[in-house]
């Protein structure tokens, strides 16, 4: 029995010859091949060696394959291929567009300041939480060439520890040409708001004056908003043709406020995910969902959320339908009714949360295909958050059928 690769004589194999001169002869015997000797002509100068002939192929010595340095091993006939790579998508089968940007959005030379890149990559490590954000144009508008109508705007006020950190997100109306335009301008304006306010905001969050940070976030918002109605105005169109949803995050970069503070107006989604699981911090009216948020602002006894009319009402999204806020202490002015419901949550973090703000096209998805929330959760549940590029091909892991524009956000606590 031969013995095993791993104890094979380790000699060199002898060289090929450089010449025929140097080539030892053929043993005798009926099967050794004939090999034609080429006889140099009579006027060669001494010492000249003749080529083989043409039609003798030259012979070639493969060095051994090898899998470790220096460890040969043998690949047998009907060795399994190696794994495909790791899918981008889940459920039962691909999306129908392609995986990657397949055409360019229309171009203005002379407006080339509202172009829109494809993807917005962010992120920073503040206080006890990490974030990450990403916004990526939808697989239709890859493939239709238009541009991306979901905004994201992650951005730090102050410094130190008394810095509040801003994470808003806006889609702008679909089927509308100004439509990325809209989100883009509605970040910018309650960014510019928020930043004015953040001295003042940072105190409310840190003394726990959650009615004050209500009626204030409310008042930006819907200044925000109707800034957007009168660019409508300005532009001869009417209010939903230049319209967008907004979603935002406050989160303090003091490491000992654990509160966050979610705020804004449309459709989206907003989860927690708690021990491997998924709680929904957005539900609808009437449900419960998730063990109740207490102690934030709130008077003893009473939950943490509760409706605009002062009635607690256990873990439910706050939601202020069309009641006129009184003015506060922030430096915008009131302003009329909102035009839809705003939403307003603050939350106490646990150490090892993960908290998940997202638009309606992440949203919706997670809602429909079980899959995508149980892969997300397991690779979000590690002992570490993910770098921005693992963020990102997570954000963007897709489902067939849900082809819009995604933007996510996400909090780690340490």
């Amino acid at each position: 029995m031969p013995p095993p690769p791993w104890e094979a004589p380790t000699e060199p194999a002898p060289l090929p010859p450089r010449n025929l001169r140097d080539a030892p002869a053929p043993p005798p015997g009926r099967d050794a091949p004939a090999v034609p000797v080429p006889v140099p002509p009579r006027d060669a100068p001494e010492g000249f060696v003749p080529p083989p002939p043409r039609d003798t192929p030259e012979r070639f010595v493969p060095p051994p394959p090898m899998d470790a340095p220096g460890v040969p091993f043998a690949s047998p006939r009907g060795a399994a291929a190696p794994p495909p790579a790791a899918r981008d998508y889940v459920g039962s089968g691909p999306p129908t567009y392609e995986a990657e940007p397949t055409a360019l959005p229309p171009a203005d030379p002379d407006g080339l300041d509202g172009l829109v890149a494809d993807t917005v990559l962010d992120g920073a490590r503040y206080g006890s939480c990490t974030v990450r954000a990403v916004s990526v144009r939808g697989d239709s508008a890859r493939y239709r060439g238009a541009p991306r109508r979901d905004a994201l705007l992650v951005a730090r006020f102050g410094a130190g520890e008394r810095a509040l950190v801003l994470v808003a997100m806006a889609t702008g109306a679909r089927a509308s040409a100004g439509a990325h335009l809209a989100a883009a301008e509605v970040c910018r304006w309650i960014g510019r708001a928020v930043g004015h306010s953040h001295v003042r905001l940072g105190e409310d969050l840190r003394a726990a004056r959650r009615s004050e940070l209500k009626s204030g976030l409310h008042r930006l918002t819907d200044r925000s908003l109707g800034r957007l109605r009168a660019g409508a105005a300005e532009q001869g169109l009417a209010p939903h043709e230049y319209a967008a949803t907004l979603r935002c995050l406050l989160l303090p970069a003091d490491p000992r406020c654990r509160t966050r503070v979610f705020f804004g107006v449309g459709a989206g989604g907003l989860l927690r995910l708690r021990d491997g699981a998924w709680q929904n911090m957005e539900p609808r009216r009437g449900d419960v969902v998730g063990e109740p948020v207490v102690g934030f602002g709130s008077a003893p006894g009473e939950k943490q959320d509760e409706t605009s009319s002062g009635t607690s009402q256990g873990d439910r999204l706050t939601m202020d339908l069309g009641i006129t806020t009184p003015p506060g202490p922030y430096d915008e002015p009131p302003v009329g009714p909102p035009r839809e419901p705003f939403r307003f949550r603050a939350s106490v973090a646990r150490p090892g949360d993960v908290l998940l703000m997202c638009t309606a096209g992440l949203a919706e998805p997670l809602r429909s295909e079980p899959e995508l929330g149980e892969l997300l959760a397991r690779r979000w549940s590690g002992a570490t958050p993910p770098g921005l590029t693992e963020f990102l091909a997570d954000g963007r892991t897709r489902v067939k059928g849900y082809a819009d524009d995604r933007t996510v956000a996400a909090v780690w606590e340490a």
